[in-house]
């Protein structure tokens, strides 16, 4: 079954926010509404007109405890959660699953010695998994704590 879609940025938070709760997670939220605050002032008009459609909100959140959490909502459906310091992409309709399957530990970071390499895995079940590459200095106790 697919995640409910979340068609703008405030619905996005509000699932975030709620899915933060329900792990005990305090959030502290930044919001950049309109076009002198958010990158599509940098695109060009919206409309036909000249007008835009809506008005662009993007935002920024940042969660307690480890791992260290933030989710930055662009316009556009454009996501970027980073777990402490990795970021991944992932998809707005998504992001709340994703945080779910961190913050419930489904998660874990793969060592290979040869050719050596260092992968962090978010398992998000029905989903395909969430992998971004760790760099040999961006290893953090939290991080190190999970290698297999």
């Amino acid at each position: 079954m697919p995640p409910p879609h979340l068609p703008t940025t405030q619905s996005a938070v509000l699932a975030i926010e709620a899915v933060a709760a329900r792990h005990g997670r305090t959030v502290r939220a930044q919001h950049d509404i309109g076009r002198d605050r958010t990158f599509a002032g940098l695109v060009g008009p919206g409309g036909p007109d000249g007008e835009l459609d809506a008005v662009p909100h993007e935002a920024l959140l940042e969660f307690d405890g480890r791992p260290a959490v933030t989710v930055r909502l662009f316009i556009h459906d454009e996501v970027t959660v980073t777990v402490e310091g990795i970021a991944f992409d992932v998809d707005r309709d998504r992001v709340p699953g994703f945080l779910n399957a961190l913050w419930s530990d489904l998660v874990h970071v793969k060592a290979r010695t040869f050719p050596p390499s260092t992968t962090l895995i978010v398992t998000v079940p029905g989903e395909p998994s969430h992998r971004e590459a760790i760099g040999v200095h961006d290893l953090t106790p939290w991080l190190a704590g999970r290698i297999r």
